[in-house]
């Protein structure tokens, strides 16, 4: 297809897009890129492109869709709205989004009526990873034992939205210990666990939410889970404690 190059004065339309995304680890997005003004499909060109490589994410060409054209990477990754094409919607879903996805992409629109462009940027790829003990652990009635919770991510642990641990293996989860906008609530637990609990304050900042219970009893052997929340995201990791006999 013959490329033509127009001054913005004699536009006869005008491509929109949106301000910067932020976008879940394997979540879905919109990138928005559309035109008011109708235009004669046969005569479209529409390149997403990476400004960062150039590289092709997606093409509709005269009137068709092109997804032989796509770099690998945005194979059955990236689709069109095929239905809404032919009202002016360029906007792109890119799906299972990775974190090397973030970047600036360019959407730009070709046709007999001329050509534009809008720039739209992933801004950040959040991800959340929670882990804890490998292995089930073991502690002596009286004593006391850490179970542990680590939160891996490039939201900041003062920003978690909650933390919860729970009492999972009988019945309705027990409640052990909550922390929330970043300020633990202690009044949260159980009365089987009040004043045996406590997060390590000092370790929070680093994204250590392991818990330490004290004075163990024989009732406490079971399945915790440490919940994570933030956003759109929710992640979990299991301890499994076992207790021995007294010290």
């Amino acid at each position: 297809m013959k490329m033509y190059e127009y001054h913005k004065d004699t536009l006869e339309f005008h491509v929109r897009g949106s301000g910067p995304l932020v976008v879940p680890l394997g979540g879905s997005v919109v990138l928005p890129c559309y035109v008011e003004t109708l235009l004669v499909m046969e005569s479209v060109r529409v390149e997403w492109t990476r400004t960062d490589s150039d590289i092709l994410v997606h093409l509709f060409l005269n009137g068709d869709i092109r997804p032989e054209d796509q770099h690998q990477d945005y194979h059955d990754r990236a689709h069109f709205f095929t239905e809404d094409i032919k009202h002016g919607n360029f906007s792109l879903l890119l799906k299972n989004v990775r974190e090397e996805d973030k970047g600036v992409y360019r959407c730009k629109v070709y046709s007999n009526k001329g050509a534009d462009k809008t720039l739209v940027k992933i801004k950040d790829v959040e991800y959340l990873i929670v882990s804890g003990s490998n292995q089930s652990i073991s502690a002596y009635v009286g004593g006391d034992v850490t179970l542990s919770c680590s939160v891996k991510s490039p939201i900041k642990p003062e920003e978690i939205e909650e933390v919860s641990w729970k009492k999972t293996d009988k019945g309705e989860p027990i409640t052990v210990l909550l922390y929330q906008y970043n300020e633990t609530l202690s009044e949260s637990s159980d009365d089987r666990y009040r004043d045996r609990v406590e997060f390590f304050t000092d370790e929070i900042h680093r994204g250590n939410f392991s818990l330490r219970l004290k004075r163990v009893r024989t009732e406490d052997k079971g399945v915790y889970i440490c919940q994570v929340f933030t956003g759109e995201l929710s992640a979990n990791t299991t301890v499994i404690l076992e207790t021995l006999g007294e010290l």
